[in-house]
């Protein structure tokens, strides 16, 4: 019986595994551009961050729901005259971000390589099916995970589903990402550790407080440290 006070680790995908907001960042520039002889760049930036808090729910996280806001936005700020060709010109950065490559994080295959076979990794994601799919297929890292979970959202009963179902629970488990709010809090929550790693381009809507009188909670700068985290662990627990 293995008797490891961690036997499954679950990774979020984006900017903990690859880049990605990065890539919303300079679409979100370019959106300003078209929109440039209507509204200055921080209004508009404004409108569009309202949007898509108002669409969560109808549209879920990513690339799709994003790019009906951007419409919703140019629709808004132009009073209704938004230009046919603007709509065209929203669509097709809508369609780049769909193709961006994947550039992986510093630390992530190694880290990767080195626990597969000795813990059950999990990647547990949100946001368009298709799209992170497609992420993972050109990552290359598809073959290091023994689970693939992508949800419509991230809370405790998530996890705890997730990790009841691949694993032996979430008092048994480890979630790794760059999201306080989504991959964390709500792990931590669940009765999973918790560990983050800070992302200089994390979605504004994903910043919370970070847990840090939590006994399960845990910070390192990149993936690399894991090893030492998950060393720690055990050690204090013998």
């Amino acid at each position: 019986m293995d008797m490891r006070p961690i036997t499954a680790i679950g990774f979020d995908a984006d900017d903990t595994l690859w880049q990605n907001e990065q890539y919303y960042r300079l679409t979100e520039e370019h959106f300003q551009t078209l929109l440039g002889d209507f509204a200055e760049g921080p209004d508009i930036s404004a409108k569009l961050l309202e949007a898509e808090k108002r669409n969560l729910e109808y549209y879920g996280f990513g690339i799709k729901g994003f790019t009906l806001s951007m419409i919703e936005t140019a629709v808004e700020i132009t009073e209704g005259k938004v230009p046919t060709q603007t709509i065209t010109k929203i669509l097709e950065i809508g369609r780049d971000l769909l193709r961006h490559p994947v550039e992986c994080m510093p630390h992530v295959e190694e880290t990767l390589e080195a626990l597969n076979g000795h813990y059950l990794l999990v990647l547990i994601t949100k946001g368009d099916l298709f799209d992170q799919e497609r992420k993972l297929a050109q990552s290359g890292l598809g073959d290091y995970f023994d689970a693939v979970e992508i949800v419509s959202d991230k809370n405790a009963t998530t996890y705890r589903r997730i990790f009841h179902k691949v694993a032996e629970g979430p008092e048994r488990a480890m979630m790794v990402g760059n999201s306080l709010k989504s991959d964390i809090v709500p792990a931590i929550a669940a009765g999973a550790y918790g560990v983050f790693i800070p992302h200089a381009l994390t979605w504004v809507l994903e910043h919370v407080d970070a847990p840090t009188d939590a006994p399960r909670f845990r910070q390192i700068d990149h993936l690399g440290e894991l090893h030492g985290v998950l060393n720690g662990i055990t050690s204090a627990s013998d």
